[in-house]
């Protein structure tokens, strides 16, 4: 993904590990495998990418000295709020002719389906549709 400034240049993983950090702060790289249900293998080499990218770095973590927080660094900081803004315009211009009504029904529609598949996940499978 390119941000609107054309300075960053980054995946969709890249960008949901920004989006975390940014979220929630400063993260083991464990908490980041878990939170999107991925091998911490997998998410290694995601943050080996974000990291040498500069757009995050990663520190001791005070709590456990033998493991590691990756934190965003400033550059990370604004590659993501580039990124979050020009999704923000790109969903306005596509929702810009809808009502209030049709946004309220298309968020609660979502945030079902959403709940849906996270229960599925969870290992609670949605019922069989009735014949």
């Amino acid at each position: 993904m390119r941000t609107t400034s054309g300075r960053y240049e980054f995946e969709r993983s890249a960008y949901g590990i920004l989006a975390l950090l940014d979220d929630k702060g400063p993260q083991r790289l464990g908490a980041i495998a878990a939170n999107y249900r991925l091998d911490p293998s997998t998410i290694t080499r995601q943050v080996q990418a974000v990291v040498r990218l500069g757009l995050a770095a990663k520190g001791p973590d005070p709590a456990d000295r033998r493991a590691s927080l990756l934190s965003l660094t400033p550059e990370g900081q604004e590659a993501i709020q580039v990124a979050r803004d020009a999704r923000r315009q790109l969903l306005d211009r596509i929702m810009g002719s809808w009502t209030p009504q049709e946004r309220e029904d298309f968020l609660r529609a979502l945030t079902r389906f959403n709940e849906t598949v996270e229960n599925w996940i969870e290992g609670d499978p949605p019922p069989e549709p009735p014949d």
